[in-house]
């Protein structure tokens, strides 16, 4: 494929988006200019992998893309829309782009062009700059009957999150599940937080809260001991899962291959980047966590346990033996993915976020995903039958 130019008048100089290697992809994100862009772990060319039913496209823009000479860099995972030969485009936390430049159409509108080109009749894309925080000790001291994170002054308004999402507005993009339409947002927009840079291991400790800090001596005391699994534990893990979605009221949706495949394409990709955390007390696995590393970011994403002998606090010293580890790996922040936006203590969701905020950390609001349709009448007429059925789901 021929690379598309965009000129960029504003610097003086060419922008070029081509589709690209994923070795071309993984040096960029592992160079200088690719890491300051911290990309999540879902922009990686490894969830490609992962996600079955979607087809995927490599994008890279900037002087010279097949070279290397990269600014940004886009994993686009396409669904065709049964019944036609358009495509649903979705780029999961992504792309990968410096969003404090001014000249946001320098690089977003190859990006859609390039899209369009492909047959997508829609575009979601997931912005990476936060919107609001929120520390823990001030969701702790405003809780209350019917209250959400809304109606909480926020500790910090990012400004760069209020201009991205003045600007994409401005140029037709629809926040998702903000008009009522459709449907939400596939990633959590909120999600928790626990700095890692320039603080001791001794900081963390001391910024557990007392019932935290209980729980890990307890669990110490008990004699529940940590390991690193690997990819022969994962039964065990999703039969902890499927408990823990029954005790807790969700369902994820995924199966046991599911997982599989996830440890498997991400470890392909590089050695240890997602692992499998185990609890055992007695000779008995009690709770299974996963961690994936990416860049200087660490996530907890998926946690399960056993109904049986939680006093023995197993998931405590998981969590607290896996920030020790993200510490270690010198990661920025330990990122525990979503919590609810409840913050009133009789509802059920509020359990999950004041589990989290027993870690200090922070509540972040991220800008969500935003969509839109791509030009062209036929085009915005799929969108519109689109949102009709995710409303209707």
């Amino acid at each position: 494929m021929s690379a598309l130019l965009v000129t960029d008048a504003g610097r003086g100089q060419d922008t070029r988006l081509a589709v690209i290697t994923a070795v071309t992809y993984r040096a960029f994100l592992n160079s200088p200019a690719g890491s300051a862009l911290g990309a999540g772990f879902l922009q990686y060319p490894s969830w490609a992998r992962v996600k079955e039913g979607w087809r995927a496209q490599l994008l890279g823009w900037g002087p010279d893309p097949q070279a290397g000479r990269l600014s940004g860099v886009a994993l686009a995972l396409l669904r065709q829309l049964p019944g036609t030969r358009k495509y649903f485009a979705y780029l999961p936390e992504g792309p990968v782009a410096d969003w404090a430049d001014p000249d946001i159409d320098g690089w977003l509108t190859p990006l859609l062009h390039q899209l369009r080109a492909a047959g997508a009749f829609a575009v979601r894309i997931g912005p990476s700059p936060a919107y609001r925080r929120w520390n823990a000790a001030r969701l702790k001291s405003l809780t209350g009957p019917g209250r959400h994170l809304t109606d909480v002054l926020a500790c910090e308004v990012d400004p760069l999150g209020t201009a991205v999402a003045e600007r994409l507005r401005a140029r037709g993009w629809r926040r998702c599940g903000d008009d009522g339409a459709g449907d939400g947002d596939a990633q959590p927009r909120h999600v928790f937080q626990v700095p890692l840079a320039r603080r001791t291991p001794d900081e963390l400790w001391t910024g557990l809260n007392q019932e935290w800090r209980r729980n890990v001596r307890r669990a110490r005391k008990s004699g529940v001991e940590v390991v690193v699994g690997s990819a022969a534990e994962l039964p065990e893990f999703y039969r902890l899962l499927r408990i823990t979605e029954e005790r807790d009221g969700f369902r994820l949706g995924r199966s046991l291959a599911y997982y599989q495949r996830q440890y498997e394409a991400l470890n392909a990709e590089e050695p240890g980047r997602m692992k499998l955390y185990l609890a055992r007390h007695q000779g008995e696995v009690l709770a299974a966590h996963t961690m994936i590393t990416a860049g200087r970011r660490v996530w907890y994403q998926t946690g399960a346990s056993a109904d049986h002998r939680r006093e023995v606090r197993p998931s405590n010293a998981l969590q607290w033996r896996m920030l020790l580890d993200a510490h270690a790996l010198g990661a920025d922040v330990y990122d525990m993915r979503g919590v609810p936006s409840t913050v009133d203590p009789a509802e059920r969701a509020y359990g999950l976020l004041r589990w989290k905020l027993g870690t200090g950390g922070q509540v972040v609001e991220t800008l969500g995903e935003w969509e839109r349709p791509l030009g062209g009448t036929a085009n915005h007429t799929l969108y519109r039958a689109f949102q009709t059925y995710l409303a209707r789901r």
